[in-house]
């Protein structure tokens, strides 16, 4: 948002103000901007991130990294989790959601291995790690890829 864009709020009777018609409006002359100086001047000031001229501060530190366009990102749950909700039989990212473990789902589930199973149990994610699907089929449950 800018100055210039404020507006009185709907149904007000605030006029606009009309500068630069003779002194006698109250708004001649200078036209509301004193004397002189950047600011008065035709342009306006500067805008954000401007330094005089000097070479900015979000150019003068260097770039670092990148973003990886095709990468998936994976909202991700531990076996020691899992084992937290073995009672309700089978584990998906819907139940893990209604319980309140995961609050953003992301492109998905991928289970991690962290933790160990007592029991059985079935799990349906987008995605496991090796150690995951090992610890989860030793304890006689089923890792169910999506």
């Amino acid at each position: 948002m800018r100055i210039e864009d404020i507006q009185p709020a709907a149904g007000s009777r605030k006029r606009r103000k009309r500068v630069g018609r003779g002194f006698g409006s109250g708004h001649g002359k200078t036209s509301c901007k004193g004397h002189k100086g950047q600011k008065a001047r035709s342009g306006g000031p500067k805008g954000a991130g401007f330094e005089g001229g000097q070479m900015p501060l979000q150019r003068r530190i260097p770039k670092r990294g990148f973003t990886n366009n095709f990468g998936v990102e994976y909202a991700i749950v531990n076996l020691d989790v899992i084992e937290k909700l073995r009672s309700e039989g089978t584990v998906t990212l819907e139940l893990l959601i209604d319980r309140g473990v995961i609050k953003d789902m992301k492109n998905g589930l991928k289970v991690l291995g962290n933790g160990m199973l007592q029991g059985p149990v079935t799990v349906r994610a987008d995605a496991f790690s090796d150690s995951a699907t090992a610890k989860i089929q030793a304890a006689g449950g089923k890792a169910e890829v999506l």
